[in-house]
This record gives C-alpha cells, structure tokens and sequence, in this order.
C-alpha cells in the first residue's frame, strides 16, 4: 500500500515527470494535492499499470484530487537548459498552475531546484511509495503519451504512436530515413554515433 501522506498537518504536492530519455517532444511533470484521506485500489507507479488502467486512474485522480496541474518544458528548451533542468522548470510550471499552494512538495528522484520557498522532500522511487507521486507520474505520463499520438499525426515515420518519442528501433529507424523535426531533441545523441560491426 502507498502511503497518503509525508506529513499529516500540510498540503503536500506530489510531483513527477515523464519523457526524460525521449528522443523527441516535451518533459512534461504534474503536480498532485490529493485529500488525505484519499485511497484507490489500484493507483500506483505509472510503470506498473497498463495503459488501460493508467486512464481509468486518470480520471479517478482528476475526479478526487484537491488540486491538479501540467507543465511542459519544450524539446527547445531542453536543448537550451538540459534535460535535468529542463524537468525541474516543467515541475516548477506545474506547481505554479495548481489553485491551491501547497506548503510541501514530495518530488520523485533524488534531486530537485526549489521552487517559491516551498519546502521540498525528494523521495527516491517515491511513485511507488507515496498517492500523491503516483498520481502525478500517471497525469504526466498519459497527457505526454496523448500528445506524442497526436503529434504522430502530423509526422508519421517514426513510430510515435505507439513509442511516444523513447529510443526504439523504430524511431531511430525513422531518424535514419526522414531525418529530424522540430521536435527531436537535437541535444540528444538521435543516432548511435558509428555503425554495428558484423562479423565477416
């Protein structure tokens, strides 16, 4: 069972990203304040669900959080500031949206920037420890997951559809034969950098 809270007497907001090792399109994180009391039979480390149950929980966390937020750093802007940075300003978007301010962030992960002066708590593999973290990692993984899909659409090729930008032999198969778009990460390293060597 996932734990409800960190500390009883605050507003926590768990927060978590996706799409950090993608070779195309945004990180995208969300921040969740869910009531203490909340429970769910099923709510856990977006990782261990399928994709069916990560959208019924979606709509669970949506329907019975206090509070809940998306925010998106671009492929642009991950190549301007890194990944790492990248993640924490789609982090800090996400905080800064949600109508009620928490008082303590729960972070997924060992590092955070912190943001406004608001206490923080990083909690390693904290999706698998904590409601709130879980609930976040599921919102920011089905809304990236949506959009990728989406954008699939308009740049067919490289398998985005069902890979959603991670490094599949699909998607570099794609980058091998249509080249880049606008939203690959040109920081990131798209192709292995020589060519497999075949014994004769």
């Amino acid at each position: 069972m996932l734990e409800s809270f960190f500390q009883e007497e605050k507003i926590e907001a768990g927060c978590d990203e996706a799409g950090r090792g993608c070779l195309a399109g945004p990180v995208v994180a969300a921040a969740v304040i869910l009531p203490k009391d909340f429970s769910h039979e099923v709510l856990n480390d977006s990782k261990q669900l399928s994709e069916k149950q990560r959208l019924e929980v979606k709509k669970d966390i949506i329907k019975g959080s206090l509070a809940w937020s998306v925010g998106v750093a671009s492929p642009g802007e991950i190549d301007e500031i890194n990944i790492l940075n990248a993640s924490y300003l789609a982090m800090h978007r996400a905080i800064e949206q949600l109508r009620i301010t928490p008082e303590l962030l729960l972070i997924d992960g060992n590092r955070f920037k912190p943001f406004n002066e608001i206490p923080h708590e990083c909690i390693i593999k904290g999706d698998g420890k904590f409601l709130s973290i879980a609930a976040a990692s599921i919102l920011a993984k089905t809304y990236r997951d949506d959009l990728m899909r989406q954008l699939a659409i308009d740049f067919p090729g490289y398998g985005w559809e069902t890979n959603v930008g991670y490094p599949t032999r699909a998607h570099r198969d794609g980058i091998k034969e249509n080249g880049s778009t606008p939203h690959h990460r040109m920081s990131f390293q798209l192709l292995p950098s020589q060519l497999e060597l075949f014994p004769d």
